[in-house]
């Protein structure tokens, strides 16, 4: 489905890192051949005409700097938690740092009320596990985990 991006809901986007490099060439690519592959989303739960982005955060932006006003999209029918949850188990990227994991970890924690040892569950980890990354986002300054980020950024280019 094409959806517009005034409908998208991006609250799940400050969980990733940015890669200007890797963006560069996703713009390059889209430029190229267009949208390959279409973004995650679930219906909003509040707003009937609104969708909220699960995945292809950075697609999104390339097109927005394409000048494109629509991207395809394909709609999970689940609630948000779920589907977070799904993506994170199909993406296990070796990519995702421990800090990604950790804002993941802490969101879900915050926003769905999850103890340590649901979280354990549902990631499949142990407890220990958890506690761990929500540790690296609770208690490292936001000018390190920022700086961390582009370390990491700088890490993948190479």
């Amino acid at each position: 489905m094409q959806l517009e991006f005034h409908q998208l809901d991006r609250r799940w986007e400050h969980l990733r890192v940015r890669q200007p490099h890797r963006q560069r060439r996703l713009i390059a690519s889209l430029a190229e051949s267009g949208q390959q592959t279409p973004i995650v989303v679930v219906l909003c739960q509040d707003q009937c005409d609104r969708y909220l982005v699960i995945d292809g955060y950075k697609r999104i932006a390339a097109l927005q700097q394409l000048g494109r006003d629509t991207v395809e999209a394909t709609v999970w029918a689940m609630g948000e938690a779920e589907a977070l949850l799904l993506d994170r188990s199909l993406r296990c990227s070796p990519q995702e740092s421990a800090l990604e994991q950790g804002w993941l970890l802490s969101e879900m924690e915050q926003r769905f009320g999850y103890s340590l040892e649901e979280l354990a569950r549902r990631f499949d980890r142990s407890v220990s596990w958890v506690s761990r990354r929500l540790a690296l986002v609770e208690l490292l300054p936001e000018a390190i985990q920022s700086r961390c980020a582009k370390e990491q950024s700088r890490r993948n280019w190479r």
